[in-house]
């Protein structure tokens, strides 16, 4: 017997316009097109407002180029979210395309959080700080289990845990496109093991949660350093989103049948991912202001200073190759530690030369763990103004750490 999906539209298509003469086609589907567009236009206006003003003061490029990549989440989601109730035929495609997006902004606030963590590896505050980081348990629910942070390869792995999300999610929306194509994902039907929805959810729930849950153990142990950067104002705004579009939908979806009835045009899946997608186009706005109060331009404006041009900051917020070489230097430490070979300390994965006089640290170098590359003079010795610190376990040295700002231009 062959195993149908059944079909999530109607034979009938209405073929009213939304710009008719008159008020008879202002129907509810009309309405909620009205207002789902003006939504999705006050959120492009109100990011637009905020990623300019970045733009115009981009004085710190590796903590706003993650910034920017943030900001464009509520304008990504109201604009695909208009389209997809819009052309809701098609709904299955944009909410795959919606969700990928999500991935990114996770990993650039990831990456946010390690920049901010960096800029305070001068002075003696944050060696300070990470000296007091010895062994702790794992958040619930591995509260079992202890972990020392000051070794390189858990410091890597939390990194790894949160990366392998921008892998993984936009692989998954993009096997999930192919499917719905030849009609084998089935998204609207029920679980089954003979349709590929059950498989992309079950990957996709597991994979976005080892990353929550590296986001708030990274968060949890370096709390201290990012005091005055308002961290869960930033995180939740991110957080919530994500919460929203997952519960309203499942609540949405839950209603199908029961209270969601199937009309002339549309069925019952239509209205349901219409409701879901309208929902989604409103929240936005707030979500816009909360991000702009959230990831303030304020805190990088530099008194009479000339202002920057925006093309470049544009440019670096699309241009991904930050992550590639993140994810390559992750995999590459992790291969040289199976390997048991030392990794190299003097190159990053695009090649350039890590070392007292860069713009950038590593994820080693901020928090001075094993592993990290250690400042050089240009003459190839150790930096002056860097010294070994021991370690918690005295069989595992720690790298230099640099006392004066490695981040100045």
């Amino acid at each position: 017997m062959e195993r149908t999906c059944p079909s999530e539209n109607q034979q009938e298509v209405d073929q009213s316009s939304f710009w008719d003469s008159g008020n008879q086609n202002w129907d509810a589907h009309k309405i909620g097109w009205a207002i789902a567009g003006g939504c999705a236009a006050l959120t492009v206006i109100i990011s637009l407002i905020s990623v300019l003003q970045h733009c115009r003061h981009y004085n710190k490029p590796n903590e706003q180029r993650q910034i920017l990549r943030i900001l464009y989440m509520p304008p990504v989601y109201a604009v695909i979210s208009f389209f997809s109730y819009r052309f809701f035929r098609s709904y299955t495609y944009y909410s795959l395309a919606e969700s990928a997006y999500e991935a990114i902004t996770l990993s650039a606030f990831l990456l946010l959080l390690i920049e901010y963590v960096a800029a305070t590896a001068s002075g003696h505050n944050a060696l300070m700080a990470m000296e007091r980081k010895d062994k702790r348990p794992l958040p619930m629910p591995f509260c079992c289990w202890r972990f020392r942070p000051t070794k390189a390869y858990f410091m890597y792995t939390v990194k790894w845990a949160v990366l392998q999300y921008v892998i993984i999610r936009p692989a998954c929306s993009i096997a999930g496109i192919i499917c719905e194509a030849y009609n084998v994902l089935c998204p609207s039907g029920p679980y089954s093991i003979y349709f590929a929805n059950v498989y992309l959810e079950v990957i996709d729930f597991i994979s976005i949660s080892v990353a929550l849950y590296g986001l708030l153990l990274f968060y949890a142990l370096t709390k201290d350093e990012l005091q005055g950067r308002r961290p869960l104002a930033k995180f939740l705004s991110i957080k919530l989103i994500v919460m929203f579009t997952f519960y309203q939908s499942f609540v949405i979806d839950s209603l199908e049948g029961s209270v969601i009835k199937a009309t002339q045009y549309w069925t019952s899946t239509n209205i349901a991912d219409g409701l879901n997608a309208l929902a989604i186009c409103i929240e936005m706005v707030f979500f816009s202001m909360l991000m702009m109060w959230a990831y303030t331009w304020n805190e990088y404006k530099i008194e009479d200073a000339p202002k920057t041009s925006i093309w470049r900051p544009l440019w670096d917020s699309i241009n991904y190759t930050d992550f590639l070489f993140e994810i390559i230097g992750s995999l590459k430490f992790f291969w040289d530690k199976a390997r048991k070979k030392p990794s190299d300390p003097s190159r990053r994965p695009d090649g350039e030369v890590v070392n007292h006089y860069s713009k950038r640290l590593n994820f080693g170098q901020a928090f001075g763990v094993e592993g990290g590359n250690r400042p050089k003079s240009p003459s190839g010795g150790e930096s002056a103004a860097v010294r070994r610190r021991p370690s918690y376990d005295e069989e595992i040295p720690l790298a230099p750490y640099p006392y004066n700002d490695a981040r100045s231009e």
